[in-house]
Order: C-alpha cells, then sequence, then structure tokens
C-alpha cells in the first residue's frame, strides 16, 4: 500500500503535456508511440480509441492499481493509479517523456505547458460540499451567510494558485472537485462519485535548448511531492478524512 492509502480511498499521479502544434494521428506514428510504451510497460496492452480523435492504452484495472498514457490532438497524458509510491509514477511519466521526441517529434520548442498533478479521492455519500467546509473551514465573511434559514452549501470548490518564481513560469495550484447535485441535496439521494483533491505544479513555456521532458518532469514532482509532504497532508488530506470518519 502506498503511504496515502490511509488517508484516501485512491490516490494517482498524472503528467500532462500540452503542445502548441497538433500531435501525429496517423496510424503510423500513433501505433509506433504506444509500442515503445508497452516495452517499458508490458501489462499496458488494452489499445482504444475515442470519438474525439483521443487514443489510449491502459492496464487492466481490476486489481485497483493500473497505468495509462492517451494521445489528443495537443496533449500527451500518462497516469498511474494507487502506485507503491510516488517515485513509480514519477518513473513511468519520464520514462514516456523521454520516448516523444523521437516517437511523436516533439520538439523542447513545443510545449506550451507541462504539468505534473497528484489527486486524492475520497467516497462520501453525503453533501461533499458541506463535508469540505466543515473540514477545512470558510472565510470569515462567509460565516454570517450560513446562518440564513434553510439554507445548504450547494458548491464550494476553493481554489488557491500561486506563483513559484519570478517570471511567473513555474506554478502550483490547489483545487477541489464535488460533486453533489442540487439534485441530490434536494432528495437526500447522494451518489457514488468522490470527492477529489488536486495539487498541480506547471510549467509554462517552452524548454530552453539543453532541457529535456523528462528532467524538467521530474523537476517539478520534487516540488509537488515536497508541497504534498509539509503542506497538503497535514492541512487538506487528514482533515478530510477525520471528518470523513466521525460521519
Amino acid at each position: 500500500m502506498n503511504k496515502f492509502g490511509a488517508l484516501c480511498d485512491e490516490f494517482y499521479v498524472n503528467m500532462h503535456l500540452t503542445t502548441e502544434m497538433d500531435l501525429p494521428q496517423n496510424r503510423e506514428a500513433v501505433l509506433h508511440f504506444f509500442e515503445q510504451v508497452q516495452k517499458r510497460f508490458p501489462k499496458m496492452s488494452n489499445f482504444y480509441s475515442r470519438e474525439r480523435g483521443e487514443f489510449c492504452l491502459e492496464e487492466d484495472k481490476e486489481s485497483g492499481q493500473h497505468r495509462w498514457a492517451s494521445i489528443e490532438a495537443r496533449r500527451l497524458c500518462s497516469g498511474a493509479v494507487n502506485m507503491e509510491s510516488v517515485a513509480d509514477a514519477v518513473e513511468q511519466h519520464a520514462s514516456i517523456l523521454e520516448v516523444i521526441p523521437f516517437a511523436l517529434s516533439i520538439s523542447y520548442l513545443d510545449c506550451e505547458s507541462l504539468n505534473f498533478t497528484m489527486g486524492f479521492d475520497f467516497n462520501y455519500r453525503g453533501n461533499q460540499n458541506e463535508l469540505l467546509a466543515e473540514a477545512l473551514g470558510l472565510f470569515p465573511a462567509f460565516d454570517r451567510l450560513l446562518e440564513t434559514e434553510g439554507s445548504a452549501i450547494l458548491g464550494y470548490e476553493p481554489l488557491i494558485q500561486l506563483a513559484l518564481d519570478e517570471d511567473c513560469k513555474t506554478q502550483c495550484r490547489v483545487s477541489f472537485e464535488t460533486r453533489t447535485t442540487a439534485y441530490q441535496v434536494r432528495s437526500g439521494e447522494y451518489g457514488d462519485e468522490p470527492l477529489s483533491v488536486f495539487l498541480t505544479v506547471r510549467r509554462y513555456d517552452s524548454l530552453s535548448p539543453g532541457e529535456d521532458f523528462a528532467t524538467e518532469f521530474r523537476r517539478l514532482a520534487a516540488i509537488g511531492e515536497s508541497l504534498v509532504d509539509s503542506f497538503l497532508t497535514d492541512n487538506i488530506l487528514r482533515p478530510l478524512q477525520q471528518t470523513i470518519a466521525l460521519k
């Protein structure tokens, strides 16, 4: 079990590379890329396409731990779900980024943004917005608003975004996604979709000559994992887990 297994129900580490130019969509380039990925991760054997021109390769999901990769028109994605360590996921994404200059002809210039994202899902059948407000608190200016008779929180997804360097090319964002609807609050019938917490570290703009995608991604991952350990775990993840446990 990974170190987040006791804090959340599912944990994943994703990589997203958004390009300025369209990625190759012809069958030779797409299949060659995924063949190179499969050589590194032989269990990734389920290949399929979606209507929007998205191509995917993934492992079997039955074990609860799996890897996946996809190509969209201008985005390359890679994900690792419930890996034993963050390092396992980072090396997967870095390995895929090492392939792309040759398999997909992606130049260091052709980078709109490169993302490292850690996601944490919490299963909670109830008003997830109220859960977030209870676990994390509200801004003091909003306290009186909740005193309105008969009120119920229908939307509460706080977001903060920080620049991590002087030119704002490296940024960090902490965000939430709740999936509670007004109908569910009204009826008291809640679904099974989880509450999600995301921490993303993003690098904007082209890489410089001499830089490479894999090395830059490892830099972003080191920043992201440090922020999760120093901030997110004790201030977000653990309060959420403890609040759910009391319900």
